[in-house]
């Protein structure tokens, strides 16, 4: 893992204050909100453009964990965010449909580069980021209608239009960019030119779109600051409770070690930046939801370097010589 990951909190945590007192000193909010979306979107299809579906071959060879895993992200993951939103945000309706985009959506980027550094089995791993990229868009606009009730308060149709937008487009581009690089040039030269080069615009882009949302709505963050805090007991029962029943879950399984870590990592770590993506589309009017979804990864990415220490396989110990 690189030094510009390990501080990924870090960068967020000063993109979104240096977004907010531009906000609050310069005329920029209006500016800044047409920034926000296109710069979500060309994030995700550098996201998009690094996927390879050659990799789903490989649960075939993993039948346990990849059922566990998707188990965890698609069923219990969505009742425990009802329950908790539910539970703990009953009065602030912004806040839960905030949490409930983030907690549907399970991460399709940086969770392979936690399976990476806890030594887990990146193989499987990178299998099951295009099955949870599909099942997200098939399911996140039941799950926001279904599990939001009243108040997520948008139709259908345009959760779907939000989704198409953020997700399908910025997808069908990335494959299409790899297809047409692959066929007319190689393999080789796509890699260089352009998987390697888009795998560094993913970081930039995100501060990007998080400085500019923050600078857009500066004045609903600093009216809204001590509700935002509300988000926390949710997100430390989410991010304490999921870890604890992938490892449990491993062990009832008898899955080898880095498989184990991989279950967790896949089921702990959240999409936070297509949920952000998706909250801007639907959620034009209400602000609070996309500049709730920040909270995420300022708790998520330090819990998951944490997680990946405690759950990493170690190496089998040397064997000390018998004394003659």
């Amino acid at each position: 893992m690189s030094l510009a990951e390990r501080l990924q909190s870090l960068f967020v945590a000063l993109a979104a204050l240096t977004g907010l007192a531009l906000g609050l000193l310069l005329p920029i909010g209006p500016t800044a909100g047409h920034a926000v979306l296109p710069a979500l979107i060309a994030m995700l299809t550098a996201v998009f453009v690094q996927m390879d579906a050659a990799h789903v071959r490989q649960v075939r060879h993993a039948a346990p964990l990849v059922a566990t895993s998707l188990a965890l992200n698609f069923l219990l993951t969505p009742a425990l965010a009802w329950a908790l939103g539910t539970g703990l945000l009953g009065t602030e309706p912004d806040l839960r449909i905030g949490l409930l985009l983030l907690l549907v959506t399970p991460c399709t980027d940086w969770y392979l580069v936690f399976t990476a550094l806890a030594r887990g089995h990146t193989g499987i791993a990178a299998a099951l980021l295009p099955i949870n990229l599909a099942l997200q868009l098939a399911l996140l606009p039941a799950y926001v209608l279904l599990l939001g009730g009243r108040a997520a308060m948008v139709d259908a149709a345009t959760l779907t239009e939000s989704v198409l937008l953020v997700l399908v487009l910025p997808l069908t581009a990335a494959m299409a960019l790899r297809w047409a690089a692959a066929r007319f040039r190689g393999p080789a030269w796509r890699r260089r030119h352009i998987t390697d080069p888009a795998g560094h615009l993913v970081l930039p882009l995100l501060y990007a779109a998080v400085l500019a949302m923050f600078a857009w709505q500066a004045r609903t963050v600093v009216d809204h600051a001590t509700d935002l805090l509300a988000l926390l007991p949710p997100l430390a029962i989410f991010f304490t409770a999921l870890p604890l029943t992938a490892v449990g879950l491993s062990r009832l399984l008898r899955l080898p070690a880095d498989q184990k870590v991989t279950l967790t990592m896949t089921t702990t770590a959240r999409n936070s930046p297509t949920a952000l993506a998706v909250a801007v589309a639907a959620f034009p009017d209400r602000p609070l939801i996309a500049v709730a979804l920040v909270m995420g990864p300022l708790l998520e990415l330090p819990v998951l370097a944490l997680i990946a220490q405690l759950v990493r396989v170690r190496p089998p110990r040397a064997k000390t010589p018998a004394p003659h």
